[in-house]
């Protein structure tokens, strides 16, 4: 099914779904892994061809980018920090963190300068309103001392009154201006070195605040920084872990091959020993059996069976239960070997909501196996802590295994079963296969699946 993926560089929407995030990410790489292929076959073939018959450029044709050439002889190229008059990454950082923090500063002193400027402005307009006033009280008086003047002295000494009273105004107004005006450049004098100091103030706060938050993002990034590294040393760890039991598998199954050997060797000599009239010991038991060997010890049809070359995915649910029953159901699968029943963990064709309703009130590693209706295989639904996985079990002539490249290939569904109880499904998830969740309903969904006298002996 793999191959016919990578061979059409398509999967059905609805067969993405089913799979874990786990079968998807192989699938994105191995996809990806096609399209590099794929590229750089295309690239030699159009360099061979080129070769061959190169292409000559149109004259006069534009957009041809020309790239200046150095000493060496190829494309000049500037990389900044490198040149010794180029500023350090650190120097150019600190420097703009100065100007924007003096920027910042002097926006907010320039809202102050203009409250202060607003005050001052107000101090100024009472300060005349006052002056007002003043002058209109000091005339009333200069028209009081004239018409006093002009009661009991002569003309000429009221004119002469009249023009002391006026140069008096005159000294007394110059006098009230000058003091108001040296106590108005007073206060604007301290208000903008106030400013000022507030400006410089400010701008070294920001600057402190600066540096304070690029060292807290520095030791943040640090420590997240140790934080990816030792988990990958602990994914690198449980890679190995891995490793090592995938070679574990690998030499057990070498020592199968060699027992198999060894009991092959022995029933030609048996067989030698029978024409002598002689009869040979028994051969030793193998220790593992094979799926139609486990089939027929326990009573169940042994034959092997062909598998027919089908489409890629299943038209509609008869067609999944039309191949079970011709092709799945002869192997025993689904049947414990144990009991002769069906097994706990065995479910029909249901949905992926069907399966997780099942399993939302599960612990952590209950599972179930249900007939998949997208592929021609079947589908484990696993509990973990904060969703539900679903993985997909793709069949194959060889035997099961997880959908991608690379997987444990088992000759039966039970072996794959047993096998992942002790080992997990994926390094990065640890799923473990502990608790089996059988059948809710009464009849049981794979009723259309296994044959009457199995489902009476089948307890739900």
């Amino acid at each position: 099914m793999l191959q016919q993926i990578l061979q059409d560089m398509f999967i059905d929407p609805e067969l993405l779904a089913e799979l874990s995030e786990e079968q998807k990410q192989v699938l994105f790489v191995k996809m990806r892994e096609e399209q590099v292929r794929r590229w750089t076959e295309s690239e030699l073939k159009l360099e061979i061809e080129d070769k061959k018959c190169p292409r000559k450029r149109k004259p006069g044709r534009k957009g041809f980018v020309k790239f200046l050439n150095g000493s060496d002889g190829h494309e000049w190229v500037w990389v900044m920090g490198d040149h010794a008059k180029d500023k350090k990454i650190d120097e150019m950082l600190e420097e703009e963190a100065k100007n924007q923090a003096l920027r910042e500063a002097e926006l907010e002193m320039e809202k102050l300068s203009q409250q202060e400027e607003f005050e001052l402005k107000q101090r100024m307009d009472r300060g005349q309103c006052e002056e007002d006033e003043a002058k209109k009280k000091l005339e009333e008086d200069i028209r009081r001392k004239k018409e006093e003047a002009e009661m009991y002295q002569s003309i000429k000494e009221a004119r002469l009154m009249a023009q002391r009273l006026e140069e008096e105004k005159k000294k007394e107004e110059h006098k009230r201006v000058e003091i108001l005006r040296s106590s108005f450049a007073q206060e604007r004098r301290v208000s903008m070195e106030k400013v000022e100091k507030a400006k410089r103030r400010r701008s070294n706060e920001l600057y402190v605040r600066w540096k304070e938050m690029r060292r807290q993002i520095e030791q943040t990034a640090e420590e997240e920084s140790q934080e990816v590294e030792d988990n990958w040393h602990h994914r690198e760890k449980q890679a190995k872990e891995a490793e090592k039991q995938m070679q574990t598998l690998a030499k057990r199954a070498r020592e199968e091959h060699h027992n198999s050997l060894r009991i092959s060797s022995s029933v030609i000599s048996a067989a030698s020993a029978f024409a002598d009239g002689t009869k040979p010991p028994l051969p030793p038991k193998p220790k593992y059996l094979t799926q139609n060997a486990l089939a027929s010890q326990n009573g169940i049809s042994g034959n092997k069976v062909s598998r027919k070359k089908r489409s890629m995915r299943p038209k509609n649910k008869d067609d999944v239960i039309k191949w079970f029953l011709e092709e799945e159901k002869p192997q025993g699968v689904g049947i414990d070997l144990k009991t002769k029943t069906v097994a706990t963990w065995f479910h029909g064709v249901i949905s992926r909501v069907d399966a997780e309703l099942m399993l939302q009130s599960k612990t952590l590693g209950a599972f179930l196996v249900r007939v998949s209706e997208r592929v021609w295989g079947y589908t484990i639904s696993y509990r973990a802590e904060d969703r539900c996985k679903h993985f997909l079990i793709d069949t194959s002539e060889a035997g099961y295994q997880f959908f991608g490249a690379n997987q444990v290939l088992h000759a039966s569904l039970h072996e794959l079963i047993e096998f992942h109880k002790n080992n997990p499904i994926t390094v990065m998830g640890g799923e473990k296969l502990r608790h089996p969740v059988g059948q809710s309903k009464d009849p049981p969904d794979y009723q259309g699946l296994l044959q009457p006298k199995i489902l009476e002996s089948t307890s739900l």
